[in-house]
């Protein structure tokens, strides 16, 4: 292919009008000097579309490995999984979650575990029992006050707290508030109080136990007060005085027997 050009000088161009053709000297130019090289370069067209084409294709494998990589959008979280199917994949994670519900339960049944000693290793239940001691003593209220009394005739604190357990529970108490409180019993946080509990107090201060009543419930108890206040009467744990001086409390029917026979010939069971 002839690729030379003829030599083009401005000076083989007219300027001036042509009055038959009408066109101006800019466009004589251009026709006279563009339009040839357009034309020698209209066989180069097909080549460089050739060109662009190859290369576009040498580019598309990298555009698609870039495609196909992964976008990093930071860390993922795993879903959560079922309970039961966590526990069976870790089976030491369920021994621990099993440990540690059994140290709760063990914690919250404390006192009850503590109780089942003195039955058998048998859960204790003493509604029944502390009914009846309780509807005994209210049917006492009034008796008076006798130094060392443990009759119906007359009561001290503790002979009518011993008479009360021996008739109706079966069971025989230490005949003074000293020896009473350190009975085998379970001790009974003041929150935690159930009818029937015996309460100990410190009336002669120095920290040392001298008199004692049995819960009623309702922060009421009932006990063999003095001479002054009349004998056997019901107070509140709330007074001043009385919640000023109060020692502890035992749950001494805990160790009552299996069965007891109460004051009518009933047989009583605590289970």
């Amino acid at each position: 292919m002839n690729t030379s050009f003829p030599e083009v000088t401005f000076g083989s161009i007219e300027f001036a009008n042509d009055a038959d053709s009408g066109h101006s000297p800019s466009f004589v130019n251009f026709t006279d000097t563009v339009v040839p090289m357009l034309k020698r370069f209209a066989p180069l067209v097909p080549i460089a579309l050739v060109t662009l084409l190859l290369g576009c294709a040498s580019q598309s494998p990298l555009q698609q490995q870039a495609a196909i990589q992964p976008v990093s959008i930071g860390p993922v979280t795993a879903p959560a999984q079922p309970r039961a199917q966590v526990q069976a994949l870790h089976p030491h994670s369920q021994a621990s979650s099993s440990v540690l519900d059994d140290e709760v339960a063990a914690t919250e049944d404390a006192t009850e575990q503590e109780l089942s000693q003195f039955s058998g290793n048998a859960p204790y239940k003493m509604p029944m029992l502390a009914d009846s001691i309780l509807e005994r003593g209210k049917s006492l209220i009034g008796t008076r006050y006798r130094t060392g009394g443990s009759t119906e005739s007359g009561f001290d604190c503790s002979g009518f707290i011993g008479y009360l357990f021996r008739e109706e529970a079966g069971m025989t108490l230490p005949r003074s508030t000293r020896d009473m409180i350190n009975v085998k019993a379970p001790v009974v946080a003041r929150n935690n109080l159930k009818p029937g509990d015996l309460l100990f107090f410190s009336t002669r201060g120095r920290g040392r136990v001298s008199h004692a009543g049995i819960y009623l419930g309702d922060d009421q108890f009932i006990h063999s007060s003095s001479h002054r206040s009349g004998g056997v009467r019901v107070d509140s744990l709330d007074d001043s005085y009385w919640s000023k001086t109060f020692i502890e409390a035992k749950r001494a029917l805990a160790m009552a027997p299996a069965t007891s026979v109460g004051s009518k010939g009933a047989v009583i069971s605590r289970n």
